[in-house]
This record gives structure tokens, C-alpha cells and sequence, in this order.
């Protein structure tokens, strides 16, 4: 069983802007990524009455679904997001050959970090693949932008990482 900390010095929640996503297995974070779309999941509700009471249903959990992720990040000569979206289709590759079976999903991590750079939270998401790909956005010849690509991941759930525990805080004041 995982134990918990508290930080008895810490009020404010985690920042959004201090993260690191990281395909598992590999140790090196996912290069150049400045989006990630929330984490959610929906339950559906199963509605149901008994014979007996004509005036009011019960509701209980049904099937539960996760939302595609979206990562984003600047266009660079990194061809992670592409070769992983080409598992799933290939054009050109031959028929019989056009879709990878064997690896194309990956499991992923998203980690949190506070904001003297240490580990706070971490997320497992699991069985993910890519369902859309987009290699270049819309190119502005008056725009002063940056290239962004993205790929949306779905998956089969995401769990909380608790061998993570709440990091202790460094101090900028000597002790007396």
C-alpha cells in the first residue's frame, strides 16, 4: 500500500505548464510537446424502476468511457508522432501490410510537475493509438505563428500513479 504525505507548507494547487509526456518503456520524454488535453472520463447512467414503484426510477453505474487525448507540439524534424500514426495506416504499403497489429499502441505517462521542477503527479493511460494525425497545420504567409502538429490518442482507461508521493519542497531560507 502506498504511503501519503502531506505538505503542511503547501496551499496553491500544481501549475499546468510543468509536464513531460513519456511513451512507457522509454526514458527519454516525448520531444517539444506544449499541449495536452484534459484527462476525463464519463459513466453512462442506467436508468431503472422496479415493478412495484411507478413514481421514481433508481440509477446505477453503467459502461464507461475515456475521451481521446490530444497532444500538440511544434513541427520539428522529430518523426515520432508520424511513424507511430503510420502503424495505424500506411498508405502505400502494400495490401495486407497498410496497418501494423503488433504495436500499434503504446501505453503513455503524463507527468505533473511542481514548480521547482520535481515530480508531483504522475498518470498511466493505457492501450492508446492514434486516430487522427495532423503532420502540418494551416500555413499564413501574414501569420507569425508557430507549426504546430498534433495527434489525438484514443485509449482503454488511465489510472493515477500513487507510488508517487507528494515532494518535499525546497526552502530558499537558511535555517537559524
Amino acid at each position: 500500500m502506498a504511503q501519503f504525505s502531506i505538505n503542511a507548507s503547501r496551499f496553491d494547487p500544481y501549475k499546468n505548464f510543468k509536464f513531460r509526456i513519456f511513451w512507457v518503456g522509454n526514458t527519454v520524454p516525448v520531444a517539444g510537446i506544449s499541449k495536452v488535453s484534459s484527462l476525463k472520463r464519463t459513466t453512462e447512467v442506467v436508468k431503472h424502476r422496479e415493478g412495484g414503484d411507478p413514481s421514481s426510477s433508481r440509477k446505477s453505474p453503467g459502461r464507461t468511457e475515456y475521451e481521446a487525448i490530444t497532444l500538440e507540439r511544434g513541427v520539428t524534424h522529430d518523426k515520432e508522432f508520424e511513424q507511430w500514426a503510420n502503424k495505424v495506416w500506411n498508405y502505400g504499403s502494400g495490401l495486407g501490410a497498410e496497418v501494423s497489429l503488433k504495436d500499434f499502441r503504446k501505453d503513455i505517462m503524463i507527468e505533473v510537475y511542481n514548480e521547482a521542477g520535481q515530480l508531483a503527479i504522475r498518470y498511466k493511460v493505457y492501450r492508446c493509438w492514434v486516430s487522427e494525425f495532423q503532420s502540418l497545420p494551416d500555413l499564413d504567409a501574414n501569420a507569425n505563428a508557430v507549426a504546430i502538429q498534433h495527434i489525438k490518442l484514443e485509449n482503454e482507461g488511465w489510472e493515477r500513479d500513487y507510488e508517487v508521493v507528494e515532494p518535499e519542497e525546497p526552502s530558499f531560507i537558511e535555517p537559524s
